[in-house]
């Protein structure tokens, strides 16, 4: 099969034309894949930045996120079926197979259907950065009264955490620098923009005097974020911010790692198919331009960079 791969340590992502297809495994599935994205995890492997924190099996197929429909299951795996159309990210306790392929063997518990509706195209750009988003906003659990600063609300987590509050009623604070970040902020819902370049707790507190209710931590340095939350409020961090690192016995501060379970996935794919989320998909590659995305990526985007695979 056809997939973007290190060959071995130190290598560069590329494209490799005869990789054998995977098998389903005990609780797995075989996906052909359709669509998948690009995440900073992704980055994270190709720079060789997890070498020494996650076991490498090469050639490592890179690649977290993935949509297509099912070829094959293996046993114990119930209430999915070859042909279903499907997404999920990869989720193993080591690096090798990857969504950034024709096929991917995953298991089925970081799998969901995909709704009527919703294109595989979208949901590819969906798991990961949709499940950190959906799972730091479960943390602060919001109420409708309350205003929470999203940090890093232009890119793929943030832009899906802005939607998922305005659902619930909540008054969103995003950063933004550029006036095409406060576009695309605005767009999705935010009722302020402010600019992460300069004073940015001077830039909140002017919105907020006694400061947000609650923040979510997705770029910018945390403990500076931290400064913006009322005592007794809330923070969310998806970078590794801790209660320590911030110093306010004040604040409760939830270090997030996703966990793209199938009921959060089927959570996600239900707010996208009713409308209430998008998925915004700055520019589509095909698979062989996989390593333009990345570079891309780490220049800065606005929302999703998605992978089409023929």
């Amino acid at each position: 099969m056809k997939a973007i791969a290190i060959a071995r340590q130190g290598a560069q992502p590329t494209l490799h034309r005869d990789l054998p297809i995977p098998e389903a495994a005990e609780g797995e599935v075989l996906v052909r894949v359709r669509a998948s994205s690009v995440n900073g995890f992704d980055l994270a492997v190709a720079n060789g930045y997890l070498q020494a924190m996650m076991e490498h099996r090469f050639p490592v197929v890179l690649g977290k996120d993935f949509a297509g429909s099912v070829e094959n299951i293996g046993p114990g795996v119930d209430g999915i079926a070859p042909g279903d159309d499907v997404y999920g990210v990869v989720m193993r306790p080591y690096l090798g197979d990857g969504g950034l392929g024709e096929h991917v063997a995953a298991p089925a518990a970081f799998v969901a259907k995909v709704p009527a509706g919703v294109e595989l195209a979208t949901a590819g750009a969906l798991g990961l950065a949709g499940t950190a988003a959906i799972d730091a906003v479960d943390a602060i659990a919001p109420n409708r009264t309350e205003v929470v600063l999203v940090a890093g609300a232009t890119g793929g987590v943030g832009a899906i955490a802005v939607q998922l509050l305005k659902a619930k009623g909540v008054r969103v604070i995003a950063t933004a620098a550029t006036s095409q970040e406060r576009a695309f902020v605005t767009e999705l819902g935010a009722d302020n923009a402010v600019d992460y370049r300069g004073d940015l707790a001077a830039a909140v507190k002017a919105l907020q005097p006694g400061g947000v209710d609650a923040a979510l931590h997705f770029a910018g340095d945390g403990p500076t974020i931290a400064t913006v939350v009322r005592s007794g409020g809330r923070l969310a961090s998806t970078l590794g911010l801790t209660a320590d690192l911030v110093g306010r016995g004040d604040l409760t501060v939830f270090p997030i790692m996703a966990n793209p379970v199938t009921a959060t996935l089927d959570r996600l794919a239900a707010a996208v198919a009713d409308g209430s989320v998008r998925v915004p998909i700055q520019r589509t590659y095909a698979l062989a331009d996989a390593p333009q995305a990345f570079a891309d990526f780490a220049a800065g985007t606005l929302g999703k960079l998605a992978i089409v695979v023929e």
